[in-house]
């Protein structure tokens, strides 16, 4: 069989496939193949599969299924397949990290040292001990999080409207509650009709002054003219995100707003993580193949 890889993965991810087939990055083999494995460059849209008569099954390395016509290709008797399971680690950290460079400014302080400021007293930091982190949405990554925060002293609530209880890593609360009360608040959401836009200026006007806003799991989560105008009338303390509306954000209004950290969709992108999806998708393929 063909399997079209034309997305980046772990170098020795082709050779670790090749016992199931002939491995090619190569779009113009569409037509021969008989699985698509791909991350979030790759749109397997209508059109896609429409030039792919032979596509009988498609991974999607990373979280959640968005970038795929899960529809169209059931109709079509295409199995579609993820790995949620192996991107928690790196998204989770990527989140802290993000977490942390917001209220202590490391952006701007080293944007500004590199032309030659010294801008010690236009600096002021606050700590993430003591602080509330608001979870919406409370699955692996957002579990991983919570876990991170708390480690650092932190108050760590949660909303996520399909989960009523997870254990000691949060409280579960009302959605209202974290806009209201959180000092942080990460997304964790995947993206469908209910969560797009659902951070806009009416959340916005429910959240703390001041508080952070972290994004790492899809752009259109976030009304991106509202959170531009939130940030630029100083209602937030800052907005980070590695996820657009459309990649890359080529005119953004978030390009032009003050206390933003933005980052290339790099959520995913650990030298370890894409070693566990290699695991996932080889462990994929060989249960396909037993079929």
């Amino acid at each position: 069989m063909v399997i079209l890889m034309p997305d980046a993965f772990a170098s020795d991810l082709p050779g670790r496939l090749a016992p199931f087939g002939e491995v090619t990055p190569e779009l113009g083999r569409l037509g021969e193949a008989e699985v698509i494995i791909v991350r979030s460059k790759t749109k397997v849209d209508k059109a896609m599969i429409d030039k792919a008569p032979r596509l009988k099954y498609i991974i999607r390395g990373g979280v959640g299924v968005d970038t795929i016509d899960v529809d169209y290709a059931k109709q079509k008797g295409i199995a579609v397949d993820n790995t949620p399971e192996a991107s928690s680690l790196a998204v989770a950290e990527l989140a802290f990290a993000l977490m942390i460079a917001l209220p202590n400014h490391i952006a701007e302080a080293d944007a500004s040292m590199k032309q030659g400021k010294w801008l010690k007293k236009d600096y002021e930091r606050t700590e993430l001990a003591g602080k509330t982190l608001g979870l919406v949405g409370i699955g692996r990554i957002a579990r991983e999080l919570a876990v991170r925060a708390t480690a650092f002293g932190m108050k760590v609530i949660a909303f996520d409207k399909y989960v009523t209880d997870c254990g000691d890593v949060a409280k579960m609360v009302s959605l209202a509650e974290v806009l209201a009360t959180s000092d942080y608040i990460s997304l964790h959401t995947p993206l469908t009709d209910e969560t797009k836009g659902m951070i806009n200026a009416a959340s916005i006007a429910k959240m703390k002054k001041g508080a952070y806003l972290i994004n790492t799991c899809r752009g259109p989560v976030v009304n991106t003219a509202d959170m531009a105008a939130a940030l630029k009338e100083g209602k937030l303390g800052g907005y980070a995100t590695d996820v657009y509306d459309k990649e890359p954000p080529e005119g953004s209004p978030l390009l032009e707003c003050p206390r933003v950290i933005l980052t290339p969709h790099l959520g995913a992108s650990t030298e370890e993580n894409l070693m566990r999806l290699g695991d996932c998708i080889v462990d994929r393929m060989a249960k396909y193949t037993k079929k």
